[in-house]
Parts: structure tokens; C-alpha cells; sequence
């Protein structure tokens, strides 16, 4: 994917539908045309699916804050939603005295059962064919990825060789700055929304288990966090996280802590 091509085009005096195509048909006749990524047929109803899951979680997670709302409002007191998770239909209606919430209740808890089996059967589809493919494994051995956030960056990337550094591939994720400068001062804003939103959402979620169950990660967004804020340490770990994964793919190899962080490598040699 060949972008360098369009810096001419900045600076036109004249940005409108027909001066955009003379443009476009001018880079055609030069044969220098910027090329999107084609993504594999074979795939992408795959990736669709996945996706289709994201929108079923939200339809469940919705119902079951609904339903704890609901409890809430007619007894009083909270539910756990852990509790509302394990309920079944028939147990559901027992909660209320009213016929109108007994019903409701038994049907949203028919309702998350039903969608909790639609993704329950994605799940399996979907891991079934990331399994196929040879990131999908080395990317598990990343911190804080694992079964579903590794399907998704699986699914989002593709061919891994249409990033040509891990600078792109983070860029591509949503994890680094969006700005335009020009002697040190803000002369416009950029398209925060250039890249793929999904495998944004996937690094940060990453990050956010990472900085949890990784020693070294907590340490490095803690002493970041320190410096900075919570928000901004936890795109920083996502942007390393991003960037290790392109390593990864690209070169088929396993995760290293020592080179997402390169003070364990002083550390060891200073020890050796």
C-alpha cells in the first residue's frame, strides 16, 4: 500500500469533486496510483462473522444490565451480574411478585441464553479457521492476548506483509498520535479515525489484561502512568503491544520480553 504519493496533493488550492477526480485520473495516468489492500476473499466472511459477534455481546450485555436494572428498581437491592449470568429461564420469574415482570424477566433471560449460544457457535467457527493460520498461534504467546483478542487481530490483519514496519502497523491500529505540526505548532487536525477501529479496540483490551497478569508490563505502564496519566500509559503499552505483534507475524516468531523492553536485556547482561 503505497501512500507517500498523495503529500502532492496537500496544499491544493481547490478541493472539490471535480478538481478531485482530474487529480485521481492524473496519478492513474502516471502509474502512480496508491493501491488499497485487497483482503482475501476466502476470509472475509470469516472476519465478518467475527465482527457479527461483537454486535451479539452488545445485544447480551445490554439485556443483562437491563435485567439488574429492573431487579434494582422493583426489590431495592443489587444483583450480581455473575448471578443474572447463570439464570435460568424458569428461575428468573420467582424474583417478582408481578405478573408483567415475570414475564419480562423470563423472556430476557431467554433472550441472553439464546444470543450466549449464537457466540458460543462463532467462537468455535471462527477458531476453527484462525487455528489454520500460523499467527494466530505465536500471537497467543503475546501478554495479555488470548483466545478471542487473538481471532480478532488475526481476522483484522490478513497478510501481515502490506505493513512494512511495526511503525505502520501501529499506526494502522489506532495506537499512535494523529497530528499535523509545523514548527512545533498544531496547523490542523488529523483523521483520528484512519485505521481499524477493531483491531484498536483488541490492543488496548490487550493492554488492559497485560498491565493486570504481566510483571513487566505492570511495571511499565506503572512508571509511565507516573509520569503521565492512566489513559496515556495505557495506549503506550497498547502501541508496544501492537508493535510486538507485528514482529511476531511478521517474522513467525515468539514473544520476547527483553526486546518490547529493552532494560531486561541490561539487566541480564549486567547480571552475566
Amino acid at each position: 500500500m503505497r501512500t507517500d504519493t498523495c503529500i502532492a496533493h496537500r496544499g491544493m488550492k481547490h478541493v472539490d469533486d471535480k478538481d478531485d477526480a482530474y487529480y485521481l485520473a492524473e496519478l492513474q495516468r502516471l502509474n502512480i496510483l496508491p493501491k488499497a489492500h485487497v483482503y482475501d476473499p476466502t476470509l472475509r466472511p470469516v472476519r465478518g462473522l467475527l465482527r457479527r459477534r461483537t454486535m451479539l455481546v452488545h445485544q447480551r450485555t445490554a439485556l443483562l444490565l437491563s435485567f439488574k436494572s429492573l431487579y434494582a428498581r422493583t426489590t431495592g437491592q443489587a444483583l450480581d451480574l455473575s448471578d443474572v449470568k447463570k439464570m435460568e429461564p424458569a428461575q428468573a420469574p420467582k424474583l417478582y411478585e408481578h405478573p408483567a415482570n415475570q414475564l419480562i424477566a423470563r423472556v430476557q433471560t431467554e433472550q441472553m441464553q439464546s444470543l450466549q449460544k449464537g457466540v458460543a457457535k462463532i467462537e468455535q467457527a471462527v477458531l476453527a479457521c484462525a487455528r489454520e493460520l500460523p499467527i494466530y498461534e505465536k500471537l497467543l504467546t503475546l501478554p495479555g492476548i488470548g483466545r478471542i483478542l487473538g481471532m480478532t487481530v488475526t481476522m483484522e490483519v490478513g497478510d501481515v506483509k502490506r505493513f512494512k514496519t511495526d511503525g505502520h502497523f501501529a499506526s494502522y491500529c489506532r495506537t499512535v498520535d494523529a497530528r499535523r505540526l509545523s514548527n512545533g505548532k498544531v496547523k490542523a487536525e488529523n483523521n483520528q479515525k484512519c485505521g481499524n477501529t477493531y483491531l484498536a479496540w483488541a490492543f488496548v483490551e490487550a493492554a488492559n489484561f497485560a498491565r493486570r497478569h504481566d510483571e513487566h508490563c505492570r511495571r511499565w505502564y506503572d512508571r509511565k502512568a507516573a509520569k503521565t496519566s492512566k489513559l496515556i500509559a495505557t495506549k503506550a503499552l497498547a502501541c508496544k503491544l501492537a508493535k510486538a505483534a507485528w514482529h511476531v507475524m511478521a517474522h513467525r516468531s515468539d514473544y520476547d520480553a527483553k526486546r518490547m523492553f529493552p532494560e531486561l536485556a541490561v539487566k541480564t547482561m549486567k547480571k552475566k
